[in-house]
């Protein structure tokens, strides 16, 4: 267990957890979004179910041996989706051993029935920079992850918008070519299947591209390379830019979103992917509504899914910077015992 050097209240603490297929990550956060307690654990991804949630209960185990344990009065879990927060439930694309796992009342158990409210991992991220990052002070956002996947999620009219499931906001599964490549999801031509970094950098390999000596073939090797001038790593940033664009200006045009907030590893390209972003950006969102949108990094880092869970689970409540909207929205609580159950008010 890491614990921080931060002094202050405890008051208000949450546990978040951030899960994903690479690492199950665990903290205790406060009201200013500061992270005063860490614990994580390896993701048996390749294992069964109980495994898993074992690694997930490893973590709260280190996590309750702190003094501030006590005070944490409520737990966000920003997982991997597809999630089903109504249901309580996780499927996660990349653990094949949790389908429609009941993870909300896992973690309820093990964490002496504390109140848990439940969004994907992009939902998570949205809350995040929301509250503390690139996002704050905007009232319609989409905020996106752009990594071994494409997720994202969706602030409008200042609040964070799950949705029913806690699922909006998903831009990776949004059609861009009608006639591309089948995707993990059933569909074809997503964003996803595009812009994720195995994809682009495959898409590189199989255009001629060549990793160095070290044979990395990773799209951060992509990246190093077209900074470097290398035509084909070039245009394999510029292709997922423009899947990406397609995506954001299809959004912003359906809820009329003013910035689009890219974090995940292959956002870690900077300018290399930014600048035929916002190029691409322009050929798409052309409508007056839309035209002044604008595309930035997100700010919060490695440490987004824990400050997102923390926030869907109310940690930024106290001072009225983040939020969800809408009915069901709160349906970790449902899934916890009733409608609402230990919710905090600002999520029902």
């Amino acid at each position: 267990m890491q614990t921080d050097s931060v002094t202050g209240s405890t008051d208000g603490l949450v546990v978040a957890l951030d899960i994903g297929g690479t690492k199950i990550a665990g903290a205790l956060v406060d009201t200013e979004g500061r992270i005063r307690v860490r614990a994580r654990r390896p993701t048996p991804a390749r294992e069964d179910g109980g495994t898993v949630m074992r690694a997930v209960e490893e973590v709260l185990t280190e996590l309750s041996g702190s003094p501030l344990w006590d005070s944490a009065g409520a737990v966000g879990i920003g997982s991997a989706g597809p999630v089903d927060a109504h249901r309580g439930t996780v499927s996660p694309v990349n653990v094949p051993g949790w389908r429609d796992y009941p993870l909300v009342d896992r973690v309820r158990r093990a964490t002496d029935e504390r109140p848990v409210t439940l969004v994907g991992d992009g939902v998570a991220m949205t809350a995040a920079e929301h509250w503390l990052g690139a996002a704050r002070g905007h009232d319609n956002a989409l905020c996106l992850v752009v990594s071994t996947g494409v997720g994202g999620g969706l602030v409008l009219g200042g609040r964070l918008h799950p949705g029913p499931t806690g699922n909006a906001g998903h831009i990776g599964h949004i059609v861009v070519d009608l006639d591309g490549e089948p995707c993990a999801c059933g569909g074809r031509g997503c964003v996803e299947r595009v812009a994720s970094g195995p994809h682009l950098a495959r898409r590189a390999l199989e255009n001629g591209w060549r990793p160095g000596r070290d044979g990395d073939v990773s799209a951060a090797a992509v990246a190093a390379s077209a900074r470097a001038g290398d035509p084909v790593a070039v245009a394999s940033f510029a292709r997922a830019a423009q899947a990406l664009a397609a995506g954001i200006a299809a959004t912003a045009t359906l809820v009329e979103i003013d910035i689009a907030v890219v974090g995940g590893g292959v956002a870690r390209a900077g300018e290399v992917l930014f600048a035929p972003l916002r190029r691409s950006l322009a050929d798409y969102a052309t409508l007056s509504f839309v035209r002044d949108l604008t595309v930035v990094p997100a700010v919060t880092g490695t440490d987004a899914g824990l400050l997102g869970a923390a926030a869907a689970a109310g940690a930024g409540t106290a001072t009225g910077r983040t939020g969800a909207d809408g009915p069901g929205t709160a349906a970790g609580g449902r899934a916890s015992g009733g409608p609402g159950a230990g919710t905090p008010s600002v999520w029902r």
